[in-house]
């Protein structure tokens, strides 16, 4: 357990480690390269580790270097396997990484051989059947291993025809990258149609911009229809990964709920990262946002309430709920379904948290809203969600008797946290 005690802050400037959803894309795709491509400021986390472990299996040479003399930026070394992963006889464990299950799949179709993907019981309970269906579309034998739609799943691309595929994407933006990725190996390639609109497109849109920088390209002919054309290849290169905007968010919810101004350094408005969106939404709150060459600022005024579609920026909800609850008003936080099929139910979970500080919550099956007013005190249970944790933690900069329960957990994501919170 974790007590945060309340402080008067400053002014603030702090660094933000590189971003997890770029991290992850892009060590992917140097893998799947023929070459070697050097990354500056990977996320060194939990989650990343898992990516990089399975790559590593599938036949990747991924090797951390300089570590003496870039103390404050990871760097990777990665040589590729050309798009065909190696052989791998056992099972490759994912833990509650979502991001590594869902895209890895899509990987492991590259294949000629069988591969298992597993994870944690978190992780055997999130779906994977709409990604599962379109493999099989492409020719290649995918299934859950005990039925259910869930990991473990059993991948085998020997036949890789590709073609046009249908997915459903209103659970996870994911599916689409996963499938995205692996387009150019396909012997047709793949036309690929959603079934409706779907969540967090900001991230395929971050997919399509990493796939180019790595000179593979996707024709998007509408917001439901993909074509990615076969016989393209992923090129290695050195890349630099931005700082992550959903961490940066923890940060500017501070500024917004101390009424001091915390710049997160190195972000640009031109990021394409969604989580870039909570940002405007604390100034719609009342906050004051800067824009400068060095970074984005947010400095906290006196909240209010507002009503915001967070569809396309679910993991910046538990940051954007905990500074509602400061708010004069109500925030009612629309179009968020797929953040019950996290780490855990965080539309439950941070209604439970919330209460606990007597915040009056309602939620629906896809909306959550909070009742601003006097926070109290609370042991905060994290569901081992990293998310979860790092939320409530700001708020005990102003509440007393906040206690994270777990607070390790924020080592899935951003493993010094703690060191940044506390340089507040």
């Amino acid at each position: 357990m974790k007590k945060i005690e309340t402080r008067k802050i400053q002014d603030r400037s702090v660094n933000i480690p590189g971003s997890k959803s770029i991290s992850h894309r892009m060590i992917i795709l140097a893998s799947l390269a023929n070459g070697k491509s050097k990354l500056t400021n990977v996320l060194k986390s939990e989650d990343i580790l898992l990516t990089i472990s399975c790559l590593k299996n599938m036949g990747a040479k991924i090797e951390e270097i300089d570590k003496d003399n870039n103390k404050d930026k990871i760097i990777y070394q990665i040589q590729g396997f050309n798009g065909l992963p190696h052989k791998y006889n056992k099972k490759i464990y994912l833990g509650n990484s979502g991001t590594s299950m869902r895209l890895l799949a899509g990987i492991a179709a590259l294949g000629n051989s069988e591969f298992i993907l597993t994870g944690d019981k978190r992780m055997c309970q999130r779906p994977m059947t709409p990604l599962i269906d379109a493999l099989k579309m492409a020719g290649v034998n995918a299934a859950s291993d005990i039925g259910t739609g869930t990991p473990p799943v059993k991948i085998n691309g020997k036949n890789k025809t590709g073609g046009k595929v249908e997915i459903d994407c209103s659970l996870s933006s994911q599916y689409l990258s996963s499938l995205l990725m692996i387009g150019c190996y396909m012997e047709q390639g793949l036309e690929i149609a959603l079934k409706g609109t779907p969540v967090s497109t900001p991230y395929i849109d971050l997919t399509i911009a990493i796939m180019k920088m790595f000179n593979v390209e996707v024709k998007k002919k509408s917001a439901t229809e993909y074509i990615v054309l076969p016989n393209q290849k992923f090129i290695s290169g050195d890349f630099t990964i931005e700082p992550d905007l959903s961490n940066a968010g923890y940060f500017w919810a501070a500024g917004a709920i101390c009424k001091q101004k915390i710049k997160v350094l190195n972000v640009s408005k031109n990021s394409l990262q969604g989580d870039l969106q909570l940002a405007y939404i604390l100034e719609k709150m009342g906050c004051s946002l800067a824009i400068e060459n060095d970074g984005i600022s947010i400095c906290g005024n006196d909240l209010n309430g507002i009503e915001v579609d967070m569809s396309d920026s679910p993991d910046a909800v538990p940051a954007l709920a905990v500074t509602a609850a400061y708010a004069t008003g109500a925030t009612l936080i629309t179009n968020v379904g797929h953040l019950r099929e996290k780490e855990c139910d965080r539309i439950d979970a941070v209604a439970n948290e919330l209460k606990k500080m007597q915040i009056h919550v309602e939620t629906g099956n896809d909306w959550i809203k909070i009742h601003g007013g006097s926070p109290v005190g609370a042991h905060i249970k994290t569901y081992n969600d990293h998310r979860i944790a790092m939320a409530f933690a700001i708020a005990g900069l102003v509440t007393s008797n906040i206690v994270i329960e777990n607070e390790n957990c924020v080592a899935k994501s951003f493993p010094s946290f703690w060191d940044v919170f506390e340089s507040l």
